[in-house]
């Protein structure tokens, strides 16, 4: 029987940012750290980290992968 990680593993990565003040995206597997200036994500596709002010997580269901961030976004980036 596959787990909740598993599933969120499967599942699509997509990020959709509206205006730099919401991030909306699946394919999260695990929240490694959040704070108002970063948030760092562990996703289908490798390490994210995002980078902002004001940074606050709205929606986080991980059993379905999804995560909304709302703040102002100033940069996306995925680690090796």
């Amino acid at each position: 029987m596959a787990t909740a990680e598993d599933k969120a593993l499967e599942a699509p990565h997509k990020l959709t940012l509206d205006g730099r003040r919401r991030l909306s995206m699946t394919g999260v597997v695990e929240v490694e750290s959040f704070d108002e200036g970063q948030v760092v994500l562990a996703t289908t596709k490798g390490p994210l980290v995002i980078r902002g002010r004001g940074l606050h997580l709205q929606q986080l269901s991980l059993d379905g992968g999804q995560v909304t961030v709302d703040g102002d976004v100033d940069a996306l980036e995925y680690e090796q």
